[in-house]
């Protein structure tokens, strides 16, 4: 029995231990509240209980347990919910717990809300629990949860008119569709009762009416004999009812029939070249013919579309053009102008004004084949393309702008731009190494610009698969992108051509891929020739080119100009169009108007701009209070007559003859062309006389000639420098010529070479092409049959319109004895010096400073070759003295006006004497003769 009443009391003790043990292991905090994620409550104006969607309730898995704890039942806290945490800066809501053990809470707003002030509020909010015990360790937190509050409006507002008073003036006789427009505003916050529903004419028995948008206008003609003024009041309601706090006061004027004009302006203005803006309308007035006008806007254009490629632009190459607007190197010009080194353009008729750009003209007939090698054959890699191009409507036929396609064989069309019914299109096909799966290959753009006959700047960045295309420096999303197979892998050659396509007569004329045909007998041919003007054309490879340099590119360099005043500033509004070849005025003091009208000027800032008309037009809309149009001002034709500019011309002057050793030629440094080179430029201008010199001059009695022109140095940049060859072409095995690369490269200059010379090109000041032409060598190895060279220089800026003289250049060889010659050799003199005949020789330009002695080596006794040493000795020191005797005689010449005469270089010179001659004899023969050269072999 005791062992049975041991085991009942064990068992009771273990139960109640287990119970102890799990209600302690419900008393842990476990579980995060949590709440929806996102609230959105209203909650009106003036009032701060918010109704939220869905309810304010916290949840918490740890749910309060009810266990004995000294016979009594007790709740504990874990599970319940303490609070509501709000989160943002300057929220004006709280959070409130209404009850902690469901969660349940509200959002309540701290102060009055105002809907006008700001309309909807954002916050976020977070609850949490009551943590563990009753001093609340453990709390847990819920997640954030987004609560969007919107505050609605209570009509608290009256509309309120924006102007104090209107005015307005028409014409009588005339039926006015609108003649004014008033306009009130509400503050409340609220589409309802903000916006005004309806205007009212308080004033009774007046012959007109308002509509709900304020528009009032006329019921009947209006007549200036009857009344000279209508004065209305109006007032405003807002769809909630409430009217005007304050009604407004409408004065209409009638005015007898006018017709207004711009007054004061001169139709033909004279531009000078260099003289900055100049003002075109200096004394211009609009005649309103006392008409209130309440708003003017004024159009004035410029046409430049006869200019050039549709404006005054730089003439410089395109490819100089990129560099000056800051485009990267790598930019192959595909139209350059033609050279010696670049003739693939030379047969494409072009515009040959030089005053404009170098533009090529395509009829459907002609085309023209890129080299080999000047373009990489894939341009996988992000490239550009830009050209201008003027286009018509032309025929529903595809124009080729530019071609790769296969030599032979077959008929792929690798790359190409054309436009075909008022389209821009790029085919690209993708290469055989690609995916063979379907990828963009054509992309079409609509343009109105492909087909209005003006010239347009296309640039189109190609970061395959995106194609970005610029028309004026503007935007161009494709409208259409079709797609096709990579082209499949091989081995034939490719031809870029620009104004038509290559392709094999194999029957086929498309862009896709075509299975091999037999080739014998067949030929080659060109297709889908463009009808129209190209210019510029150029590919990038790469890089893509930015919208700075785009815009630089399309930048004129003449357009139209304003200074505003200050004091008219604010109340007049000038807008431009991109190339600044029109602008608009809007204002409504016609004062203010006229203003700025005066200070509309006319500016070129080419140093050299191209002459001729640009035609403006003024139209011009005035309108009164109706916003419409109360008087009609007839447009105003005018234009602006750009002058000739001072032409300069280009001077190129220094040694244009003198001899060299052979082994200069020879040696590694080469012969400088052109070491004492001058490039001058001037223009002559006309100077007006003075009257009080005039007078003295006809006082005098020498009747000269007044001098009426003057001479003056300008400075300008050069665009390119040329050295061909005269003669013969240059035989690259043994001879060239050469320049140091890296002064070029220093200033941003380019040279090409060919077998005819070289060209140096790049836009950059006369200083640094005088710089370079200093270091251009001339090499030849093999001398022995040489014995002149000729050159020619010139140079040319703006693209060929200004050219050089022609500064040609005659370099002798002088060919030195051979020293190993036998020793009676000596006795004679060599083939190119002669014994002196004429009492004075002209040496100017000439150097004979450093004459070497030949050796002699007799093979006589020991003391005759003393005695000859001692003669030869002599001989070279008097030869010396007089040598520099004529040498001075010559510089006194050069000092009375002599140029450009021979310069010699005698570093070879040998003067061969006979020792076995009598002191004697040499002094008679000295004061009758000198020495003299023998120039049988130079050419003068």
């Amino acid at each position: 029995m005791r062992f049975r009443g041991n085991t009942r009391f064990a068992s009771a003790v273990g139960l109640l231990f287990g119970l102890l043990c799990a209600v302690e292991a419900a008393k842990v905090n476990k579980h995060k509240p949590w709440i929806e994620t996102t609230y959105h409550g209203i909650v009106t104006e003036n009032d701060d209980k918010v109704l939220l969607d869905p309810p304010l309730i916290a949840l918490d898995k740890d749910a309060p347990l009810r266990y004995a704890e000294s016979f009594e039942v007790t709740l504990t806290e874990e599970g319940e919910i303490c609070g509501f945490r709000i989160h943002g800066q300057n929220v004006p809501f709280e959070a409130v717990v209404l009850d902690k053990s469901t969660g349940e809470g509200v959002i309540r707003a701290k102060d009055k809300l105002d809907c006008e002030l700001q309309k909807e509020h954002t916050f976020t909010i977070q609850a949490y629990d009551c943590g563990e015990g009753p001093d609340g360790t453990n709390m847990k937190k819920s997640h954030k949860a987004t609560v969007h509050i919107q505050v609605n409006d209570i009509n608290e507002y009256s509309p309120v008119f924006k102007e104090k008073s209107y005015k307005a003036t028409v014409i009588e006789g005339k039926k006015y569709d609108s003649i004014l427009k008033v306009e009130a505003v509400d503050a409340d916050c609220s589409f309802q009762f903000s916006q005004i529903c309806n205007y009212e004419i308080v004033t009774p028995d007046v012959p007109f009416t308002i509509d709900k948008d304020g528009f009032i206008r006329n019921t009947e003609k209006l007549s200036y004999g009857k009344e000279h003024m209508y004065k209305l009041t109006v007032t405003a309601y807002d769809c909630g009812k409430n009217r005007a706090s304050e009604d407004v006061l409408v004065k209409i004027s009638i005015k007898p029939t006018c017709k207004p004009s711009w007054q004061g302006f001169n139709k033909r203005t004279e531009y000078e070249p260099g003289t900055g803006s100049l003002a075109l309308f200096p004394s211009m007035h609009l005649e309103t013919c006392d008409e209130p006008i309440t708003s003017i806007r004024a159009t004035i254009e410029l046409e430049t579309n006869h200019i050039g490629k549709g404006c005054d632009r730089d003439t410089y190459s395109e490819k100089s053009l990129h560099k000056l607007c800051g485009a990267s190197s790598g930019t192959v010009e595909l139209l350059p102008a033609p050279s010696s080194s670049v003739n693939w353009t030379v047969g494409l008729p072009t515009d040959n004004g030089h005053d404009s750009d170098q533009v090529f003209e395509f009829n459907g007939t002609q085309a023209i084949k890129v080299p080999e090698g000047l373009v990489s054959t894939s341009l996988k890699e992000p490239f550009t393309i830009s050209v201008w191009m003027r286009h018509g409507p032309g025929a529903h036929e595809k124009e080729t702008i530019l071609c790769n396609s296969d030599k032979s064989v077959l008929n792929r069309h690798h790359y190409s731009l054309y436009v075909h019914n008022c389209r821009l299109i790029l085919l690209l096909r993708q290469d055989a190494s690609e995916a063979e799966n379907y990828k963009p290959a054509e992309f079409h753009w609509k343009l109105d610009q492909v087909c209005d006959k003006e010239w347009h700047h296309y640039v189109l960045n190609v970061e395959f698969p995106t194609m970005s295309l610029f028309v004026d420096g503007t935007t161009f999303e494709p409208f259409l992108v079709t797609e096709d197979y990579p082209l499949h892998a091989s081995r034939i050659s490719t031809q870029l051509t620009i104004g038509a396509c290559w392709q094999e007569n194999s029957g086929h004329d498309n862009d896709t891929e075509t299975g091999p045909e037999p080739t014998s007998g067949g030929y080659g041919h060109m297709a889908q020739f463009f009808r129209g003007n190209l210019a510029g054309l150029m590919i990038r490879s790469g890089k893509v080119e930015n919208k700075k340099v785009i815009d630089c590119l399309y930048t004129c360099k003449e357009g139209l100009d304003v200074q505003l005043p200050e004091e008219v500033a604010s109340a007049v509004k000038v807008e431009f169009n991109p190339n600044q070849s029109s602008l608009t005025v809007e204002g409504n003091d016609i004062g203010a108007f006229d203003k700025v009208m005066q200070h509309i000027s006319y500016l070129n800032s080419r140093q050299f701009p191209t002459p001729g008309i640009r035609h403006l037009r003024i139209s011009t809309t005035a309108k009164c209070f109706n916003d419409e149009s109360c008087v009609t001002v007839p447009d105003t034709d005018g234009y602006v007559m750009v002058l000739q500019p001072e032409e300069p011309k280009i001077s190129l002057s220094g040694i244009d003859h003198f001899a060299r050793s052979a082994a200069e030629f020879e040696s590694q440094e080469g012969v400088m062309l052109f070491p004492e080179l001058r490039i001058v430029s001037t223009i002559t201008r006309e100077v007006e006389a003075d009257a009080e010199a005039e007078a003295t001059e006809e006082a005098d009695d020498d009747p000269t000639v007044q001098e009426t022109v003057v001479s003056e140095e300008i400075m300008h940049n050069l665009d390119t420098c040329e050295v061909t060859v005269v003669g013969d072409e240059l035989d690259g095995e043994h001879e060239g010529l050469e320049v140091d690369v890296t002064h070029l490269q220093q200033r941003g200059l380019e040279m090409s070479s060919s077998n005819l010379g070289l060209v140096i090109t790049g836009v950059n000041t006369m200083a640094n092409y005088e710089q370079v032409l200093h270091l251009i060598r001339y090499k030849n190895w093999h001398t022995e049959a040489l014995f002149d060279r000729k050159f020619k220089l010139v140079c040319s800026e703006l693209n060929g319109r200004y050219i050089s003289n022609e500064f040609k250049v005659e370099v002798n060889v002088i060919h030195t004895a051979n020293p190993v010659e036998h020793a009676n050799n000596a006795m004679v003199q060599p083939n190119f010096i002669n014994p002196v005949h004429h009492a004075s020789v002209d040496l100017s330009g000439h150097n004979l400073a450093n004459a070497h002695q030949a050796s002699v080596v007799p093979s006589a006794a020991t003391i005759v070759i003393v005695v000859c040493v001692s003669f030869l000795v002599f001989m070279i020191i008097l030869g010396v003295f007089r040598i520099r005797a004529a040498h001075q005689q010559t510089m006194r010449d050069q000092e009375s006006g002599k140029e450009n005469e021979m310069d010699w270089d005698d570093s070879a010179l040998t003067i061969t004497v006979n020792p076995m001659e009598t002191y004697e004899d040499q002094q008679g023969a000295s004061r009758q003769q000198q020495l003299e050269w023998d120039d049988s072999t130079l050419t003068y």
